[in-house]
């Protein structure tokens, strides 16, 4: 056998060229679909069934002098592309290194990772040249009837809870019995049937009397009565106001909904004019507790109807101050301008009270929740209303509680000055009574009279020294608060009221810094540092030298315990003589021109 084959040597042909196993498999395994007719017809003639593979043949062996397949089958085992490149190659046309050239009909109907990946270029650019694909049309979908199926039966479902949540023996929407076959509509285009009682209508609703009273009912030839209500705003609020009219105790059904259903119930009731629902609802309304978002729904409602005479005017009281009409009667014989003067002067007399509980209260952590919360109702009131319904206070009655506590507060200095120390706890309590009245002038932009005041105060300044530290510097800290008032410009005074302050407190400021540094929680130093700086660079510059010059001298001597107004010193110096030694500006000349034209 091997003398055989050398003496007949096999032409030796490129590896790839030769037949695969898993090629010849593949051509059965993966036919398009175009083609099926075409497997199916020559499986016929083979005699074989075209889903099972045929028999793989060995692998070949070019050391057999004989070929494992014939020249004519072995050609056939190969698509036309490689045929062709075959004789070209025997013919000498090609490199017989050069790879095959890829088969135009490949046997696979998808290439495998390996393949993409090593055919990278030649699958790019067609992804590239590839025309875009238009959208495919979506199916028409009827989402909107779906929708509207789904709400009605929702509204459905809800109607039979409704029904079965009746007493028993209930006859709504019994159709054994009744007589009159309503049916509600909404503006939305949903509707329900509901099998009702002519007698219970009419006896419980004008607006049912009115419209099928005993002539409209002899004129209906068959039972029962078809009646429809179209363009209902709420239909399951509609049926559940029917509903009521079928029970005993209406108060006692009102008691299971919220605010908003009975909202609602009262609006049917008014608009079909069921009296007996319009009444349980006040009163259910008058004794409920509501939530703060349903005060404006139950103002605006009830004043949309006009139920005065019902008793809605009960329940305006809790909601609102609004003039209730026997206060319209008594307006209208007094006068308007006497009863907004005294509605007026009530509501500031109880803001007032309530600034003189918080100024005198005794517990300092309840003190201090209580200024919060007063400092948010006054800011709130004031920004929301402007002051309107007379609930805001005058300035008159600020000033009135800040000089109240400014004479408590002189009081007690003068009396821990002289060795009394019984009361010294209340120097605090008033100082910080003042700073916080302070900060409403401030943040209403009235503060200027209590800046001028307190630089007057000379006398509580001299015996300021007199006062123990750990009792005084909350006094302090009100000076400290004008100063950044003043720094910031939300104090706007005269140059002298500013100086006057200056020259009354900045002493006693100055001592008292150190403890307010170590002892007020929160305390901001560089705010207050910067609104000191910024309030002595106000001032004309002779007097700035001699502050600051002044300051220097302390600062030295103290450290921590003594304000830190370096930015201030800087800018007062290149004030006062960098800008002497440069040269001045030329001011811009103006040229006018006049142009004279000939008529």
């Amino acid at each position: 056998m091997a003398a055989s084959s050398r003496s007949r040597p096999h032409p030796k042909k490129p590896s790839h060229l030769l037949p695969h196993d898993h090629d010849e498999l593949s051509s059965w395994s993966c036919a398009a679909p175009s083609n099926s007719h075409f497997h199916s017809a020559s499986a016929a003639a083979r005699g074989a069934d075209t889903m099972d593979p045929p028999p793989q043949p060995p692998a070949p062996s070019y050391a057999s002098p004989n070929p494992p397949t014939s020249s004519s089958s072995y050609t056939q085992s190969y698509p036309s592309s490689y045929t062709k490149f075959n004789t070209a190659l025997n013919a000498g046309l090609l490199n017989p290194m050069s790879p095959p050239p890829l088969p135009l009909d490949k046997t696979r109907s998808s290439p495998t990772l390996f393949d993409m990946m090593a055919n990278e270029q030649d699958y790019q650019p067609r992804a590239a040249a590839a025309a875009p694909v238009p959208p495919h049309p979506q199916p028409h979908h009827p989402l909107a009837p779906a929708r509207s199926v789904d709400r009605q039966a929702m509204l459905q479902d809800r109607v039979a809870e409704l029904i079965g949540s009746c007493s028993p023996g209930s006859q709504f929407n019994d159709a054994a019995s009744s007589d009159v076959r309503l049916t509600l509509t909404s503006r939305d285009g949903l509707s329900l049937a509901l099998c009702v009682h002519r007698h219970i209508l009419v006896a419980h609703s004008r607006f049912f009397a009115a419209k099928l009273s005993d002539r409209w009912s002899k004129q209906q030839r068959s039972l029962p009565h078809i009646v429809e209500i179209s363009d209902c705003d709420d239909v399951e609020v509609y049926v559940e106001t029917l509903r009521l009219m079928y029970c005993k105790d209406l108060r006692r059904r009102l008691m299971r909904e919220d605010v908003a259903k009975v909202l609602g119930i009262l609006k049917v009731s008014a608009a079909i004019v069921f009296d007996a629902g319009v009444l349980s609802c006040l009163e259910y309304l008058e004794a409920a507790p509501w939530a703060e978002d349903d005060d404006e729904k139950v103002a605006a409602l009830l004043t949309q109807l006009h139920l005065e005479n019902s008793g809605a005017g009960e329940v305006l009281k809790r909601v609102s101050l609004e003039l209730t009409p026997a206060v319209v009667t008594e307006e209208v014989e007094t006068g308007p301008n006497c009863n907004a003067a005294s509605n007026a002067g009530g509501g500031e007399e109880v803001l007032v009270r309530l600034l003189q509980v918080v100024l005198e209260g005794k517990d300092e952590k309840a003190r201090r929740e209580m200024k919060g919360l007063v400092s948010k109702m006054l800011r709130e009131n004031s920004a929301s209303r402007g002051g309107a319904i007379g609930g805001d206070l005058r300035k008159e009655s600020l000033y009135s509680a800040c000089n109240g506590c400014l004479g408590l507060l002189h009081e007690q200095f003068v009396r821990a000055a002289g060795g009394d120390q019984s009361e010294v706890a209340q120097i605090a309590r008033q100082a910080d009574n003042l700073y916080w009245m302070l900060d409403i002038l401030v943040e209403r932009q009235i503060a200027e009279d209590f800046l001028r005041t307190w630089a007057m105060q000379s006398e509580l300044a001299e015996i300021h020294g007199k006062v123990p530290a750990i009792h005084r510097y909350e006094v302090s800290r009100v000076t400290a608060r004008l100063f950044v008032g003043v720094g910031k410009g939300q104090i706007l005074v005269s140059k002298e009221a500013r100086s006057q302050l200056l020259s009354t407190w900045l002493e006693p400021f100055y001592e008292d810094f150190g403890w307010m540094r170590r002892a007020c929680k929160g305390l901001d130093r560089h705010l207050i540092e910067d609104g000191l700086s910024n309030t002595i660079l106000t001032l004309p510059l002779a007097t700035q030298q001699e502050i600051l010059l002044a300051w220097f001298n302390r600062f030295l001597n103290s450290g921590e315990d003594c304000p830190n107004i370096q930015r201030g010193f800087e800018v007062w110096w290149r004030r006062a003589f960098w800008k002497r030694t440069a040269e001045p500006e030329q001011p811009p000349r103006l040229r006018i021109t006049a142009i004279c034209e000939n008529s």
